[in-house]
Formats: structure tokens, sequence, C-alpha cells
């Protein structure tokens, strides 16, 4: 099958709005990509973590008329500025790989990055996660990893011991272990997870610290930190089982929670002794972290 890519530059103001307008129109997928080889640091708070000129990219089926969707564009947004607009037809190929070519260095916190083979960093007091795109969720480049991964880069992992629930790529355990952690434990219901997971910590050099497990292979015990990266729905259904992995004081995250799903998701939590604190968001998405109490 063959496809329509249609792209445009603007800024980082503007982008969000041009995304939802390609959807709009129809668009398969839409993605951003920097426009000026700017290197990607955690925002402060409140910030989105997009590039100051950005690149949008739509994917369109074949039947799409590129002329018609360039003439709506810019009759959308004739106040805003728009440039570089650009149309190819692509053939049908190995999309993961291909999406790596907007993959870029990201960092988080102060202490940890997560880069694309062949993009590694070397910086003092930092540690470097080798990671790409595959079948399973988690490149950190989504805002509920992303939160994650802020999360874990400021506080201190030495010796802990981590259950990531709902592994998927396996970002959140292999990180855990770069930055200290003692061991980590990686949970999920697909297989083609697990894979990855192992995958990713083999490429890291952490492979003898993680375990790897479908739910029914885990014997449930507790640990010192919890994750769960997965939605508000599962989050709110799984909120005993998950809950029952914090040991007392130990600390639990939980993200793929909507802004408006908080609240829902909290106060799950507060019925099996998780004092949680205030919501951290960014985008449409937040991410939820609390301690058990004794």
């Amino acid at each position: 099958m063959t496809w329509h890519q249609l792209s445009i530059i603007t800024n980082k103001n503007t982008a969000p709005d041009v995304s939802d307008f390609f959807t709009e129109l129809g668009a398969v997928s839409v993605t951003y990509m920097d426009a000026e080889d700017q290197p990607v640091y955690e925002p402060p708070p409140g910030e989105t973590k997009i590039w100051q000129l950005t690149k949008v990219i739509a994917l369109f089926e074949i039947d799409t008329e590129p002329e018609r969707i360039k003439t709506l564009l810019f009759s959308q947004f004739k106040n805003n500025t728009l440039e570089n607009w650009f149309q190819e037809i692509l053939q049908d190929q190995i999309w993961e790989r291909s999406w790596m070519e907007h993959y870029r260095p990201m960092k988080f916190g102060n202490s940890l990055w997560v880069c694309p083979t062949g993009q590694e960093k070397t910086e003092t007091n930092t540690v470097c996660m080798t990671l790409d795109p595959g079948l399973a969720f988690g490149t950190g480049t989504h805002p509920t990893t992303a939160l994650c991964l802020e999360w874990l880069a400021n506080h201190n992992l030495k010796d802990k011991i981590i259950i990531d629930y709902g592994c998927g790529s396996g970002i959140l355990a292999v990180a855990a272990l770069l930055l200290g952690a003692k061991e980590a434990h990686a949970i999920d219901i697909d297989p083609q997870a697990i894979t990855a997971t192992k995958d990713n910590a083999e490429k890291n050099k952490v492979k003898h610290k993680i375990n790897c497990y479908l739910p029914e292979q885990f014997q449930a015990f507790q640990a010192d930190i919890v994750l769960a990266n997965i939605l508000a729905h599962p989050l709110c259904d799984l909120s005993e089982t998950i809950s029952k992995l914090v040991k007392a004081e130990g600390q639990l995250v939980l993200s793929g929670i909507l802004n408006e799903q908080a609240d829902s998701v909290s106060a799950a939590y507060k019925q099996h002794n998780i004092q949680i604190k205030a919501p951290k968001s960014r985008d449409d998405w937040c991410r939820l972290n609390g301690i058990k109490s004794t």
C-alpha cells in the first residue's frame, strides 16, 4: 500500500493545532519532528515539550488529494506562519524503523538520557539508555512515559527493588536499573512486550538484574517502588492488586492517566492506604505518585 506523507513547519504554539487539523482531515497518523536540530531537554513544569520550530508530519491514505489538504490548511492558518510545505508518496515499509528518523536523544532530569542506537550521549554524572522503537509501547516521546522517566531521574534509586506493572518496551524498568536500582521485575499481558523488555535490558547490559513475567507467571511480593504506566480504567480496576505490591512506606508511580481522570484514579488508590500527591501534568496527561502508609 502507498501513502501520502504531508509536512509543514510552524512554531511550537501552532504545531498542536496543525496536528489536530490534519487529524480532522483524515490523517491516519501525525508526528512531530525537530526542524532546527534543537536538543530536547525536560522543560520546566507546565511547559509543553515541543521544539521552537516544529515539523508536523501527517500520513494520509493514497486516495486523499494533497492539494486540497494544502489549500484547507493554509486557509485555516492564514494568520500563522507556515513554511516548507512538502508532499511525497511513500511505499509500504517497516514503519517502526522509518519512524527512527524522527527519534532524537532526550534528557530527563539531570541524570538520564534516552537515545536511539548510534546517537548515545556521554555526559558527566548521567546515564544513557539505548532504546529503539519497536512493537511494544514506550520510547519516552509520549507524555505518560516521559513523566515517569522524569520521576525516576529525580529520585534516589540506589539499591531499590522495582516492579514495572505493564512494562511495554521495558523502558521504565531498564531506566531504573541504569539509575541504580538493585533489581527490576517487569510484568505485561503482551508477549511482545516481554520480548522487547528482555531485548532492551540486554542492549543496556542490565539483563542479569531484570525478571520478566506474563501476569500468570508472576508471584506477588512487595517492592520499594512500583511503576504502572497503563491507562486509567485498568489502573482503577487493578488498584487493590497494584497497591498490595507496594511495601509500607514504599512509593507508587502511576501514569497513562488523562488530566480529567486524575481524581477517580487517586480515589481508587487512597482506599488502599496510598497517600497520593497532587498530579503532575504534561499536555492532556498526568502522573500520580504517592507513598504507602504504614
